[in-house]
């Protein structure tokens, strides 16, 4: 009985040694605990980084389009509301979708008295598009704001970004200045 008993767990330990020796699937093994994690990070590090290279987009274009105002081309121009969005859209298109891009131009007499709080991009669940339009005058202050409903695509950015209700955050970029005189 008890040459039986040794025989069957010499032939298991040599199995054992055998498994413990081969290597072959170790690789295939190691990536699959490892590659949720790897991929999840570098998911996370895509989406923030679009996430900012369009932030960035948007604060540009509100620079560029308060400059159009700054200078007085805009005014001197006779730019109406539709044609000042027109004028916009290019800067922002690759990007965002022209349509859902609100514009807030507003004029002041004075900084203290300028508002720069961000805009309401909903209202009563659909999206609010039509901004205001002030081209102000020489010397006045004026805001520009250009609002975008970003889409949130999930974890772990769309945890850390303020949801508006419907799948979005707001992004935005903004510019205010003394129109020049012209």
């Amino acid at each position: 009985m008890l040459r039986t008993l040794a025989k069957y767990f010499r032939r298991r330990a040599r199995a054992v040694a055998r498994f413990r020796a081969a290597e072959a699937g170790a690789t295939a093994v190691e990536f699959a605990l490892i590659a949720p994690a790897f991929l999840a990070m570098l998911f996370a590090v895509i989406q923030t980084t679009l996430f900012l290279f369009a932030q960035e987009m948007l604060q540009n274009a509100a620079v560029e389009a308060g400059r159009m105002f700054m200078t007085g081309s805009a005014q001197n121009g006779g730019l109406t509301q539709t044609q000042f969005n027109a004028a916009v859209c290019p800067m922002v298109s690759a990007l965002f979708t022209c349509s859902k891009l609100l514009i807030n131009v507003s004029s002041y007499a004075s900084f203290s008295a300028a508002s720069t709080s961000a805009p309401a991009l909903y209202s009563s669940g659909s999206l609010n598009t039509t901004g205001t339009y002030s081209p102000g005058t020489q010397g006045e202050i004026m805001v520009v704001q250009l609002a975008y409903p970003w889409p949130i695509v999930g974890m772990p950015l769309g945890s850390v970004l303020a949801n508006t209700g419907y799948g979005t955050t707001e992004m935005m970029g903004i510019t205010a200045f003394r129109v020049e005189p012209y």
